[in-house]
């Protein structure tokens, strides 16, 4: 028997959300929406993913009101999150904890600091050297001891990452 997609006559908050981002692909282009990732062929190239699954995701995500569609630079599109797509950024946090924890024996791959002092932020979004809470857009991601070597092709999304990079400011080529 085949399993259904559509949650919208539920009323379980977590099946209704699933439907959404509960999609292999669906939470890591969030998370590189949160990089700064923009363009089309930059979170293709980045996430190596099918470009029709890709296409499926992204109109999913600018459906639900996740991620904008706006015109860019020739014919290409950007996409950029929401205040909505925003607010998953605590649940990204935590998955990234969580998985930092049980599967990155190296460590984590990725630190988030706080962008004007670079102190360590907690789980709760609360920088550990000045007590701020922060705003997204306050956290830098810096490489962490489970990063893989750069490799000179690598794509523009891990050549922005290997330095610090404040969250949401756009990565371009």
């Amino acid at each position: 028997m085949a399993t259904t997609r559509d949650y919208t006559a539920e009323d379980c908050s977590l099946a209704r959300s699933l439907e959404i981002v509960g999609e292999r692909w669906t939470l890591l282009i969030v998370r590189d929406a949160f990089y700064g990732v923009q363009r089309f062929a930059d979170f293709a190239a980045h996430l190596r993913i099918p470009r029709a699954i890709l296409s499926e995701r992204l109109s999913l995500l600018v459906r639900s009101g996740v991620l904008t569609k706006s015109p860019g630079p020739g014919r290409r599109e950007l996409y950029r999150l929401t205040d909505k797509g925003i607010e998953l950024f605590p649940v990204l946090r935590t998955l990234v904890a969580w998985g930092d924890k049980h599967y990155a024996p190296r460590g984590p791959r990725r630190h988030f600091r706080h962008a004007d002092d670079n102190g360590e932020v907690n789980l709760a979004g609360v920088c550990q050297d000045c007590g701020k809470s922060l705003a997204v857009r306050d956290y830098l991601v810096t490489t962490g001891p489970g990063a893989a070597p750069l490799d000179t092709d690598a794509d523009v999304v891990t050549r922005a990452l290997a330095h610090p990079h404040r969250l949401l400011d756009p990565i371009t080529g």
